[in-house]
């Protein structure tokens, strides 16, 4: 009996797993879909499948594999059947050979029946196996299914009990709710409701009050009263007027009471009519105050028209803050414009009062300021700012860097005064007034008054000019050492006399007292300690000493000392220079003296002098001419005024006409701008000739120069020729060679002091010249300017 190797069970079989004896690749297991979660040992004993293969593949690729798998059973089949052709065919090989078997024969036979026992069982243990693990898993998944069910059901009945008790809590909750919510609703209907009525009679309420305030003061009034009193709206509005007028900030403090008022109003009138709370309700009533567009969304009567009542409010509100806001930047502009802010300034130069005079006074503080690089000048009068800021602009001349400022104030307010910053000026310039010299002085003299008032002090010193020299002593009196005074028109009458009798002075004395040319300055020069004033003459080359002024006298300046004057500690050197930094002392130079000429005496004669006009102070003219003229000399006065009227002008000015030592007075009436009138006067015979600003056009400055050119042109005219500058050479000799210092300490025999000179060839004198030490040739037609006590 032979062993078969393949069973022909073996072909039927559903499970095909390759033998180790074939090299077929492995291929996925087959899925399994299943109800229940995969374990782990089920996942892990298959194969896990291609992530992109699909079920439908799974089953072609199986397909493919038991076809496969049945063509190698056939094919095994067929060589089997072979193999038993063979075996059959051999039998008798075998029989004929049993009585002499082969050995090696029957070894091959047996391992082949070895060979297939053992793949049998091989293949068998493998599909065992992993049939134990599927039941294994499929046990544990159904085990697992049940497990879960039952839990399920268990927390469905738990649910179940507590969906019942719930419903049960929630019944009796509503109940409750429903309690509290009628009972709130009673209580919030009620609180609405009188917040809806508070909000109205507090906006009704002022205007009955204000309706029936007339009504109230008729009822308050008693039946037998004969005085008459005030109506309650009368005072009300005084109280009102009171507040607004005495607090600065009561406008803003009333609109600021009115929004908050409006916004409280308009929040409880909101709660009244809406279901917002109490804060919700405020808030929206201040956005529709501030958005009067913000209530366009409101919805219902009620709402909608408290919100269109809040946002009317809102913009009157809106509109009176504009109006404020408005008034406020206008009166700040106007305050700027109208010069009524304030000057902070230090070291600069106050000018109070405006006159005609102030475009000359500007342009020579300009010159001065030139050298510092430009100052501040601040103006101040009782004018408008912009008029005189456009009339300081028509004023045709070169400020120089210097910056004039205007403030529009009275001088006798020193509330305006500290705007100007009058304690920390470096000078104080004080204007008289055109018009009447009297009350131009009355209010300099308050003026001043009002500046000694001020508490801070003052820093700089003090000028003011007065109209009438019997005035200044006030205003001495009331300033003492702060004040220095400036009587122009008594200083203007001096300076015409002096030029008159003087020709070429007029320009001498606009070189010195001006800034362009030469001017005087002051300053201590402690090297100059212990020296004599004959020293310091020579001293500074680009400078001419002119006085000392003394500090152990108080500051007096003495002009033209004595030569044997030793200058002490503290004191000043008055010079005529450039600048006030164009000079300074340098070694004595060597100077001789020399002599003086012999004929140094000339004697005084007789000159006729006339004056055309009529001053106010024209006493004081007459006396200055009678202490300079030579006995016998005439001043002939012509003018409109009658001669029993002068006499009375000048007796009341104190003037004894039977005094008058050295001149006699001759009158004549006329009106100077009349050719036949000047005609019938001796022109030709008169030295000097004075045309005076008449007393009837002297208010007016215009009017005044016009009179005065006209009159020039005229007495011009008539004379056909110019006048001649007259003077005398008393120093040196014709044709003598001097240095300028030693013209100097010529003249200091005389007790004089030359400033300058002017050449016989030469048509303007030079003040302060150069090269003091360099010789050179005069004659004896030119004239020297000096400084001297005596002509």
């Amino acid at each position: 009996m032979s062993f078969d190797p393949d069973p022909p069970w073996t072909t039927n079989r559903d499970w095909i797993f390759p033998s180790q004896s074939f090299n077929l690749p492995r291929t996925p297991a087959r899925r399994f879909s299943s109800p229940y979660p995969r374990t782990t040992s089920f996942q892990t004993s298959l194969s896990p499948p291609s992530s992109n293969s699909t079920p439908s593949a799974v089953h072609r690729t199986l397909r493919r594999r038991i076809s496969h798998r049945h063509r190698i059973v056939e094919r095994e089949t067929s060589v089997d059947a072979a193999r038993d052709e063979i075996h059959g065919k051999s039998n008798d090989v075998a029989v004929q050979s049993e009585d002499c078997p082969s050995s090696g024969n029957k070894t091959t036979s047996v391992d082949k029946k070895f060979a297939g026992f053992f793949r049998r069982f091989t293949v068998s243990r493998q599909a065992a196996c992993i049939i134990a693990i599927l039941v294994t898993c499929f046990t544990c998944l159904v085990h697992k299914n049940f497990s879960l069910h039952n839990q399920v059901n268990d927390l469905q009945d738990e649910l179940s009990k507590l969906s019942i008790r719930l419903r049960r809590c929630n019944i009796s909750d509503s109940i409750d709710i429903i309690d509290s919510m009628s009972e709130h609703n009673v209580s919030g209907a009620s609180l609405k409701n009188t917040a809806l009525i508070l909000s109205f009679m507090m906006f009704s309420l002022p205007l009955v009050f204000v309706k029936y305030m007339e009504y109230i003061s008729y009822i308050r009034r008693p039946s037998d009263s004969t005085t008459e009193e005030l109506s309650l709206n009368k005072q009300l509005a005084y109280r009102v007027d009171v507040f607004l007028s005495f607090h600065p900030y009561a406008k803003p403090l009333t609109l600021l009471v009115a929004t908050l008022l409006l916004i409280c109003l308009g929040g409880l009138a909101l709660f009244g009519v809406t279901d917002d709370s109490l804060a919700d309700c405020l808030w929206l009533s201040w956005t529709y105050v501030a958005d009067s567009g913000n209530h366009t969304n409101t919805e219902g009567i009620g709402p909608r028209l408290v919100s269109v009542s809040v946002s009317f409010g809102g913009m009157l509100i809106f509109a009176m803050m504009l109006g404020l806001v408005s008034d406020a930047i206008s009166e700040k502009f106007d305050s700027l414009r109208k010069g009524r802010s304030e000057v902070v300034e230090q070291n600069h130069t106050l000018i109070l009062g405006w006159s005609d005079k102030l475009g000359s006074l500007l342009n020579q503080l300009a010159i001065a300021n030139e050298s510092l690089g430009g100052g501040t000048v601040v103006v101040m009068a009782e004018r408008d700012k912009e008029e005189m800021e456009l009339d300081i602009a028509k004023m045709e001349f070169d400020f120089r860097g210097t910056s004039v400022i205007c403030r529009s104030g009275s001088p006798l307010i020193l509330a305006d005064l500290k705007k100007v910053s009058v304690s920390k000026a470096r000078a104080i310039v004080v204007l008289a007034e055109d018009g009447n010299a009297d009350q131009s002085d009355a209010r300099a003299l308050r003026t001043v008054l009002s500046l000694t008032g001020v508490k801070e002090g003052l820093r700089g010193h003090l000028v003011v000019e007065l109209g009438d020299l019997d005035n200044e002593v006030l205003v001495k009196l009331v300033g003492g050492d702060l004040v220095e005074t400036v009587v122009a028109h008594d200083v203007i009458g001096r300076l015409m006399i002096q030029c008159a009798r003087q020709p070429g002075l007029a320009q001498i004395w606009e070189d010195i007292l001006g800034f362009e040319n030469c001017e005087f300055y002051i300053k201590k020069w402690p090297q100059l300690h212990s020296m004599q004033f004959e020293e310091v003459l020579i001293s500074f080359p680009d400078a001419i000493p002119c006085g000392i002024k003394v500090a152990s006298s108080g500051g007096k300046i003495i002009l033209n000392p004595d030569d044997s004057y030793v200058l002490q500690a503290g004191d000043e050197v008055l010079v005529i220079a450039e600048d006030d930094d164009s000079y300074a002392p340098a070694a004595l130079p060597m100077v001789q003296r020399g002599n003086l000429p012999k004929n140094l005496i000339i004697p005084k004669t007789t000159e006729r002098i006339l004056f055309c006009g009529w001053r106010r102070d024209m006493e004081d003219m007459i006396l200055v001419l009678d202490a300079f003229l030579a006995h016998g000399s005439e001043l002939w006065m012509f003018n409109e005024v009658s001669e029993k009227e002068r006499e009375k002008k000048l007796t009341d000015g104190g003037l004894d006409i039977s005094r008058l030592a050295n001149i006699i007075l001759v009158n004549r009436e006329g009106n100077a701008v009349i050719r036949r009138h000047l005609e019938s006067l001796p022109l030709e015979s008169f030295d000097s000739i004075l045309i005076l600003a008449d007393e009837s056009v002297e208010d007016s400055a215009i009017q005044a120069d016009s009179r005065s050119l006209a009159t020039l042109l005229l007495i011009r005219d008539i004379q056909g020729n110019e006048m001649q500058i007259r003077g005398a050479n008393l120093y040196l000799c014709d044709g003598e060679e001097l240095s300028f210092y030693e013209v100097l300490l010529r003249a200091r025999q005389r007790r004089e002091i030359v400033i300058g000179y002017r050449l016989a060839n030469a048509d303007k004198a030079v003040i302060n010249p150069p090269a003091k030490t360099e010789r050179r040739k005069w004659s004896v037609k030119d004239v020297f300017v000096v400084i001297a006590d005596k002509e």
